[in-house]
Parts: structure tokens; C-alpha cells; sequence
């Protein structure tokens, strides 16, 4: 049984589970690298039965899994992969596993990210390597006025914790209830309003048909021109080329960004040219707690698997078609 573990960019995966308790006739192998290609995956990934895919870093569209006989179980980390084509993948018998995450990580690198544009941070790191002195002037979030984009479980703890700023709060999401935001400390607004009174406008909602392009053109346009713009969600919610534009034309004052239309971020991608932006590599989940809890879930899932008694299924209906083994 060949095992594979994909994008394992920090080289952490064989020490952040015990992949000894696997049995030994299982072949595990690790990819350190990202392959876009989807020949080159086909190549690659032909003779493995069992695939780890690391959240959404390499995408499985049915044109590819459909190249993949030999595939048995594609082992997903996190509740949900939207890069995951659920219907193939029944359809062709593949089963999905999943494993749990953790509403802190992201939670926290937002705050990060939300205090390293306010008060400049990475500019003046940058400026005192150089030799500079004081370069820039931040603000305080005291007084200021946070808009929160989908007030789930992570924005609703990211709503907690500003509260601690004293910052006042407005929350938008297509289902919010005035409960659910009174809950939270917030204040249930329509997403018009929202982004025209907040200074910081943070992103919390899922990646759906529905929010994909959320914010356009238009919606960026309503924004004050010393607003804040934080997406540690999925990058498609914001247009791309909206973005760039009001960040190039100075009318929105910088954005944070840790997800982007295409990641890796492309070494060229006209983001990294700007000064008022803050560039995270989809950091969101990368601690050392939540990879223990994605490759060790993902362990105990293979082992469920390989004893016939398949966990944390997404797709239970591909069990009835399962691959002979």
C-alpha cells in the first residue's frame, strides 16, 4: 500500500505524527514541492493508493482523479476542501476523509495582521534593517470601528477579543441574526453599510458560488480611503484586480492579505510590488498545534481505513463503491 503526503513545504509531516503505527507493507512517501501541472500530478500520483491532501494546497478536479486508478482513499485535512471534487470522487468510489481544525490559529494570525497594518509593522522592521529611524505613523484601533465579514466561529472569537480594543463592531453575513451578532458584541449591519463605516474590514465567511467576488469593484469603492482591508478567508471572495486597482490608486489606505486567487503566490504577482500592502503565505492554520491534529487525524483515518472500518467520511455514499483493495 503506497502512501503519499503532498506539499509538505516545512518538512514537518514525518514529525508531526507517529507514521510508524502504520503496518509494514505501507510505503510512505512525502513531496515537498507544489506541482500546478496536472500531467505532472497524474505522473506522480499514479502509483499511490492513498493520497494526504494538505487543505487545498493542489486541487483534485475530476479530470484528475478520473487519471488516478489506482487511488483507494484521498485523505483531506480540515471539516471541508473546497478544491475537492466530492461528486468525481463518488462517483468514481474514491472515498474523502476529513479531520478537525482550529478556530484559534487563523483567529490569531488576523489580529497579527490587523496590528501589522495599523501600526506599520513589517515597514518599519524593513526601514530599522536599513538604518532608519521612525519612518511611519500608525494608528490606534481604540475608538475605531471594526466590520467582520461572516461571524462564525472564527470571527465570532475575533469579535471577543476586539472587544478587549474597545473597538466597536458591525458584522454582516447573508444568514446573521441579530442574536447571533448581539452574542458576539456586534451590531448586525447590511454589507453597504458595513463597508462604509468601518476603518478595518476583516474576512471570515467560506468560499461558496454565493460570496465568490464578494467584493468587486463597486463594493471596494464604498470604502473610506483610510480603510484597512484584512482576508485571511479565501482569496476569490475579493476581486483580485478590484483590489489591486483601489490599493495602486491609494483609495483604500493597505490591505493584509494571507490567501490569494492562485497560491503559491506567483514570484512575479504585482502584489509583491505594492507598499501598503502586508503578504502572509496562507499562514491561517500553519502551527504546530493544528498540523498534530490535520496529520494525526489523518493517521488514525488511513488506519480506520486500512482495518475496513473507514472514519470521518465526507462522501459516505463512495463506500458502497469502494475500490477493491
Amino acid at each position: 500500500m503506497k502512501i503519499a503526503l503532498l506539499n509538505d513545504y516545512q518538512r514537518v509531516a514525518r514529525a508531526s505524527a507517529d507514521w510508524s503505527r502504520l503496518p509494514a507493507d505501507c510505503e510512505l512517501e512525502v513531496f515537498h514541492d507544489h506541482l500546478e501541472e496536472e500531467d505532472a500530478l497524474a505522473r506522480r500520483l499514479a502509483g499511490f493508493d492513498i493520497v494526504m491532501a494538505l487543505r487545498e494546497r493542489t486541487p483534485f478536479p475530476g479530470s484528475l482523479l478520473e487519471r488516478l486508478p489506482r487511488l483507494k482513499l484521498l485523505a483531506s485535512t480540515g471539516p471541508r476542501n473546497a478544491a475537492i471534487d466530492m461528486e468525481a470522487a463518488t462517483r468514481l468510489g474514491i472515498p474523502v476523509c476529513s479531520t478537525t481544525g482550529g478556530p484559534y490559529s487563523t483567529m490569531e494570525l488576523t489580529w497579527g495582521l490587523i496590528l501589522g497594518l495599523a501600526r506599520r509593522i513589517p515597514q518599519e522592521h524593513h526601514a530599522l534593517r536599513q538604518g532608519t529611524w521612525q519612518s511611519t505613523v500608525g494608528i490606534e484601533l481604540n475608538g475605531r470601528t471594526l466590520g467582520i465579514i461572516g461571524l462564525g466561529q472564527i470571527g465570532g472569537r475575533l469579535a471577543h477579543v476586539a472587544l478587549a480594543f474597545r473597538m466597536r463592531l458591525l458584522a454582516w453575513s447573508e444568514n446573521l441574526t441579530p442574536e447571533r451578532a448581539q452574542e458576539c458584541g456586534a451590531e448586525k449591519a447590511g454589507l453597504e453599510q458595513l463597508l462604509r463605516d468601518a476603518d478595518i474590514v476583516t474576512i471570515h465567511t467560506r468560499l461558496s458560488p454565493r460570496t465568490r467576488g464578494l467584493l468587486g469593484a463597486a463594493q471596494l469603492a464604498l470604502l473610506k480611503p483610510t480603510a484597512l482591508l484584512v482576508n485571511t478567508s479565501r482569496g476569490p471572495i475579493v476581486d483580485e484586480a478590484a483590489l489591486l486597482d483601489a490599493l495602486r490608486g491609494r483609495r483604500i489606505a493597505g490591505a493584509a492579505l494571507d490567501v490569494f486567487e492562485r497560491e503559491p503566490l506567483p514570484k512575479d504577482h504585482p502584489l509583491l510590488k505594492l507598499d501598503n500592502v502586508v503578504l502572509t503565505p496562507h499562514l491561517g492554520y500553519v502551527t504546530q498545534e493544528v498540523y498534530q491534529k490535520f496529520y494525526g487525524e489523518t493517521l488514525e483515518n488511513i488506519l480506520a481505513y486500512l482495518s475496513g472500518k473507514p472514519q470521518r467520511v465526507l462522501n459516505p455514499e463512495a463506500l458502497g463503491k469502494r475500490r477493491a483493495g
